[in-house]
Formats: structure tokens, sequence, C-alpha cells
């Protein structure tokens, strides 16, 4: 007897068309079907009949009509989902055929959190210059919140930094390099700069330059300052560039909290201080997602190489 999935996977690999998907994809961004149709240049009906004629192969609905257009069904933004990965592929084999034929050795675009950024990450680019010299490598700076749906449909090969919480785990394979704390530190000018045994209490009266309200460290320290009388600072900045916060800390008597392999070339050149208050939360692990090796490309696989070499010291 075949099995449903069985076939599944028959109908789309003798009926699923790109353009189909294409138009699925456009459907789902524009929640319309007459301008996802313009933008492919087809008609409305036409449009129409292909939706219908993937939902009889498929036997499901992938869209719902509504007043305002239509909306994926959890069937459509599954096949919607997986129709972006398809395409993020194709655009990736078409980009590394096209390096291949410049003379360049591949391409890696990399996602980084603001822990990776000042160590691990240039080292392990360090490293695979030696081996592939004419790599291409993108970075793309930004959050979990932000990477790892960048990650899933196949924009970016990996991240590298922190890794994510339970909830950003499905699908994602991690691999954790070291534990990564944090400290806080300020402008060298700072009142409390050479303070010594530094109380949290010091530490109240001034604002904070913290990471944006959706990343595991800012949710850890809003929980401790609930827990410290429900502190509210006087003033907060949310930022994840660190040039920005730098500047507002040397000219600022605002307090920063940062990953301490972020902070401590800094502090050890002497543009920044080094708090001396311990900080009780924001450890977590430091490492790399990504999809699974076997999606990673010959690049993208030795990228995988120096970066665990680097963060095992060899």
């Amino acid at each position: 007897m075949v099995s449903n999935h069985t076939r599944i996977v028959d109908r789309a690999l003798t009926r699923l068309k790109l353009r189909q998907l294409r138009l699925l994809v456009a459907v789902g961004q524009h929640g319309n079907i007459q301008h996802a149709a313009r933008d492919l240049g087809i008609s409305q009906p036409a449009a129409t009949k292909m939706i219908q004629d993937l939902e009889l192969d498929f036997e499901v609905q992938l869209f719902e009509r509504t007043n305002r257009g239509v909306v994926p069904t959890v069937f459509g933004e599954a096949l919607i989902r997986h129709g972006k990965l398809i395409f993020a592929q194709v655009s990736n084999a078409a980009q590394e055929l096209d390096d291949l034929n410049e003379g360049n050795s591949g391409r890696i675009v990399v996602g980084t959190l603001l822990a990776a950024s000042p160590t691990l990450l240039p080292r392990a680019i360090k490293r695979l210059f030696q081996d592939r010299p004419k790599v291409a490598i993108k970075i793309v700076e930004g959050t979990n919140e932000a990477l790892i749906p960048a990650l899933r449909s196949g924009e970016i090969d990996m991240i590298v930094g922190r890794l994510p919480s339970h909830r950003h785990r499905s699908n994602i394979q991690q691999e954790k390099f070291f534990d990564e704390r944090v400290m806080v530190v300020t402008g060298n000018a700072h009142p409390l700069a050479k303070v010594a045994n530094v109380t949290f209490e010091q530490l109240m009266p001034f604002g904070w330059i913290l990471p944006p309200v959706e990343t595991t460290l800012r949710r850890q320290t809003d929980q401790y300052f609930v827990k410290q009388g429900q502190y509210l600072p006087a003033t907060v900045i949310e930022s994840v560039s660190y040039l920005t916060n730098r500047a507002l800390l040397r000219s600022h008597d605002f307090i920063g909290l940062l990953p301490t392999h972020v902070a401590a070339l800094d502090v050890e050149a002497g543009l920044l201080t080094r708090i001396d208050w311990d900080v009780p939360f924001g450890g977590r692990p430091v490492g790399v997602s990504h999809r699974g090796e076997s999606s990673l490309s010959p690049a993208g696989s030795a990228f995988l190489a120096a970066l665990r070499d680097v963060a095992n010291g060899r």
C-alpha cells in the first residue's frame, strides 16, 4: 500500500512546477491573487486555476478567501515556506556557479550576533582565506529573531553567536563552542569607572544601553530588574550597533551591558572601562546554527571547520 507521504512526493516530483511555487509565494506576500498574477505576468483566472490544480493534486486547501483577499492555510504556509527555501537554493546554486566561473572558490552568507563579531568570526574568516583565498563572504548582522527566519529560508547559510533559545530550534542544528558571560562597561570618565566593589544600587541612577526586547539577554536583564524592586532605568537605549554603543558610552554617563568577548578588546585598549560589578545573569552558550551539514556548500563546510578550529584554539 502506497503511503500518503509517498503519494505526495510523487505528485510533487511529477506535477509541481516552479511557476506554481512562484505564484504561491507571491500570493502569500500580497494576500491577493490579482496582484500576485500581475507580478508573474499572467491573468487572474489563470492564477486561480493554478492554485485550484495544486489543491486538487495535494488534496488540501492552500488559501482561505476573506473580505480583504486570501490568507494561507497551514498547508499553504508550509508549501510557501518550502517554496522560498527552494528558490533560495536555486539562487545559491546560480551564485556558486557564477563565482566558480569568475574564479572564486565559493560563497558563504553568515549571520552574526554581537557575541561572535570581534573575535571568533574574524579569526575563522582569516583561517578560511588561508585555504580559499578567493572565497566570497557576506556578513549579515542582527538578532536571532531576524536571522533565524533567514536561515530557515536559505537566505543565509549559518549563524554564529549566542545560540537561540528553545523556541527557535526547530529544524535547526546547533553546535556549542564556549560559554559567554556579560560585563558592565562605561566610558573612562564615568563616575563609577574607578570605584571598587560597585553595588547595583550605585548603578541605578544612570541610563542603560541594552539589547532589544526580543533577545534572551534583554529578557534576563528585565527579569533581574523586576527582582530589584521593580527597577526601571531613567533612560534605556536599545541597540545592537556596537559602534554606536561605544560612542554613546564614551560621551555620556550610560551603563553598557555587553558580552565579555565583545567589550574586552576595547577595555584592554583603554577605550572603555569595566565596572567592578559581577553581572549575576546573562551567561549563554556561543556557537553556530545551521540547517544541517548536508545543506552546506563546500565553502560553507570549510568555514564551519574553520570556526571549530578557532573555537578549539587550533
